[in-house]
């Protein structure tokens, strides 16, 4: 495989047309080597448009984002050099890796121990200083480091719980992708006061559910 022309690929043919037009996010995406957080086994999928699995030994197989929708929720948040990113599932470091080239620091955490790992190696294989991973359930976020600037919830969740939304900063930003299968939401939330949360849904999309956060209650007839 032609690496450099699979990376040109992906952005030209996935990234750009679906409205990722932000110049600064194309030139991370061209930089930064995605397939260095792929695992070795499915390092074909790197550039293909598509959920790449994450295997590990100490939970269900996680996922990373597709390429087209790790773009677009990182042009959408628009983070900048000042601020400080809270990142929930943190997978293989890769979405982290973006977010650092963009922000002062991220904190990404990981509920699942080899997936934290795997993240932390990557980062540091990467020469990412300024983004650490914390071994832990994301569903209540990181109170000891809150407030933050931006938060990113990289999976699918139910809804945001509050605990998570109560550490967002005034005019901070937070992008989760919202609902259950079909019918599933990137949203992106700000905070514009103390309690005011505006919400916006930016597209359609389907992802990997997060573990720990709490579904619906189902009933049964």
């Amino acid at each position: 495989m032609n690496i450099e022309q699979a990376r040109f690929n992906m952005i030209e043919q996935q990234i750009r047309p679906w409205d990722v037009l932000d110049a600064g996010v194309l030139d991370l995406l061209a930089s930064v080597r995605r397939e260095d957080f792929v695992p070795a086994a499915y390092r074909a999928l790197a550039f293909v448009d598509t959920e790449v699995p994450l295997p590990t030994t100490t939970g269900p197989i996680q996922c990373m984002l597709a390429p087209r929708v790790e773009a677009r929720l990182l042009q959408e948040l628009a983070v900048h050099k000042h601020e400080r990113v809270l990142e929930i599932g943190a997978g293989s470091g890769f979405m982290a890796a973006l977010l650092a080239h963009k922000a002062q620091h991220v904190t990404a955490l990981e509920i699942d121990p080899d997936l934290a790992r795997f993240a932390r190696a990557n980062l540091q294989r990467a020469g990412v200083m300024n983004a650490c991973v914390i071994e832990a359930d994301g569903a209540t976020g990181w109170r000891g480091e809150a407030p933050y600037d931006v938060i990113v919830v990289s999976g699918s969740v139910h809804d945001v719980p509050a605990d998570i939304l109560a550490q967002l900063k005034a005019g901070g930003r937070l992008v989760a992708i919202i609902g259950a299968e079909p019918v599933m939401r990137a949203v992106l939330i700000n905070r514009s006061g103390d309690h005011g949360l505006a919400r916006q849904v930016l597209f359609d999309t389907v992802a990997q559910r997060l573990r720990g956060f709490d579904e619906p209650t189902r009933f049964h007839f």
